[in-house]
């Protein structure tokens, strides 16, 4: 309903930023790092997703889409609240919540309070693919890097390099080992990259 709010901030705390707008004030629930990047009195914007249950009405608010995306994902997973979502954004970045699904590390997602075992694994498998997607998606339109997701820069660079000692140009050679890291998975070693990229080529 409400894909935004902007005014101003008249109050915060931990997890609550209030934005008036036109003589109306806002509460609006956000994760621990949102309201530590506002200032009171200041004009402010929040993406906002509005949770409607039968005792209350609820804004949730994030300092960009792409975190407020990641809300919504979690919360899309069987037994995961908005409660629980927004103490998971709270206890790990947005990055760190992508990495460790696209990992299928169940002990970090595990870490954040409230979040037993199971449901971990539940939003693991629920979530992998999509998070995985995105993640190549991102890094194609460079709002975030490939590098470093799964396969440690380390092993790219060695990679690009072996490319550009074989004669390939460094921005060729850049290029299609991120080809081949999106048409073959993330779980690559240096000479299983280099193959694929010159079959590319």
């Amino acid at each position: 309903m409400y894909a935004y709010i902007q005014g101003t901030l008249v109050h915060k705390e931990a997890t609550l930023a209030v934005i008036e707008i036109a003589g109306i004030a806002y509460e609006i629930r956000t994760p621990l790092n949102v309201t530590a990047h506002l200032q009171v009195n200041q004009s402010c914007k929040l993406y906002t997703y509005l949770s409607i249950k039968e005792d209350a009405h609820t804004l949730y608010g994030f300092l960009d889409p792409e975190e407020k995306k990641l809300f919504l994902h979690l919360i899309s997973v069987s037994n995961v609240g908005p409660s629980t979502a927004l103490m998971t954004l709270s206890s790990l970045s947005a990055n760190e919540i992508r990495e460790a699904i696209a990992r299928e590390d169940v002990r970090t997602i595990q870490s954040v309070k409230g979040i037993g075992a199971k449901t971990a694994q539940m939003i693991i498998v629920e979530l992998k693919d999509k998070i995985r997607k995105e993640n190549l998606q991102l890094a194609d339109g460079k709002e975030a890097s490939i590098l470093g997701e799964y396969i440690s820069s380390a092993t790219l660079q060695e990679a690009i390099n072996a490319l550009i000692a074989l004669g390939i140009a460094k921005p060729a050679a850049e290029k299609t080992v991120q080809a081949v890291v999106k048409k073959h998975g993330n779980n690559l070693t240096v000479e299983q990259i280099v193959k694929y990229a010159l079959k590319a080529g």
